[in-house]
């Protein structure tokens, strides 16, 4: 596997264009080390050969236990061949230790099954963490308008990590890392009570990907989460970024918003997130 440099990320960071919106998830987490460097989440981006690639990975630094909740995620070219044996005789992933490998994808049963075989040949178990829509706003234009005047925003910080972290659906002591990482370094938004506590919030991941949109029980119904949207969404189109989010199928509350908003489904696309071993 070939590394790449800091230059060489400029260079994939225009051909991934070309391949939205299956790359759409690369395509963030190499505009975030563009814009930001490796000092939120260090990682290695590996290509099978350069110029030229065919499969490419995103392999986080495991440095400790909480970095297992962060991705190794995977984008191919439509080779699935050549990435079924990358997978199978390659030493690009540690087969002993837990990870998960998230990636976008048309043909899901093909994929989760050549996952499978794999994991077999590998002697390790594997199973299906996620599934998600992929939305995007292809317009940030037509967002509405939203009055913000009457709401007191702010960004996330590092003192609200235990309330973002019991709210998020899966939370736990190991977790507490990666949403430390978020809050410190990718843009997040909230609305906050007359204690300047926050009620609502929304946060970016790695890739770009808007997430862990979440309003306390007793302030919903008041337009929080519809206003958070907009507001990151804008932002984040200000400041160079795609914007997006991953929607579990189940989550059609969260679907809805996005859809009423201008976000659109890829239809032809899912993205998913398998584990292996445990954790």
């Amino acid at each position: 596997m070939h590394q790449l440099t800091t230059e060489d990320l400029k260079t994939l960071e225009v051909d991934l264009k070309n391949y939205f919106p299956q790359s759409m998830q690369v395509y963030g987490c190499i505009v975030q080390l563009n814009r930001n460097g490796q000092r939120a989440d260090p990682v290695s981006v590996l290509v099978d050969q350069w110029p030229e690639f065919r499969v490419l990975f995103i392999k986080p630094e495991f440095r400790e236990k909480g970095d297992l909740f962060k991705d190794l995620t995977v984008f191919s070219k439509k080779d699935e061949v050549c990435l079924r044996d990358l997978l199978a005789h390659s030493d690009v992933i540690d087969w002993k230790m837990f990870f998960c490998l998230g990636t976008c994808i048309s043909l899901f049963f093909f994929f989760a099954l050549m996952l499978e075989v794999v994991a077999i040949n590998r002697g390790v178990p594997m199973k299906k963490e996620a599934v998600c829509y992929m939305l995007v706003l292809r317009d940030p234009s037509k967002l509405l308008h939203v009055d913000s005047s009457s709401l007191k925003l702010s960004s996330l910080n590092e003192s609200h990590l235990e309330l973002v972290n019991r709210s998020w659906k899966f939370g736990c002591e190991d977790s507490k890392l990666m949403i430390k990482n978020m809050i410190l370094h990718f843009p997040s938004c909230c609305v906050l009570d007359s204690d300047n506590q926050p009620v609502a919030w929304i946060l970016t991941y790695a890739s770009c990907a808007m997430g862990m949109l979440y309003t306390l029980p007793e302030h919903r119904g008041k337009g929080y989460a519809k206003a958070l949207v907009t507001i990151m969404s804008k932002r984040l189109h200000s400041q160079g970024y795609p914007v997006y989010c991953f929607i579990e199928e189940e989550n059609h509350l969260s679907y809805s918003l996005f859809t009423s908003l201008g976000f659109t489904e890829e239809p032809d696309y899912r993205a998913a997130w398998f584990v292996f071993n445990d954790f």
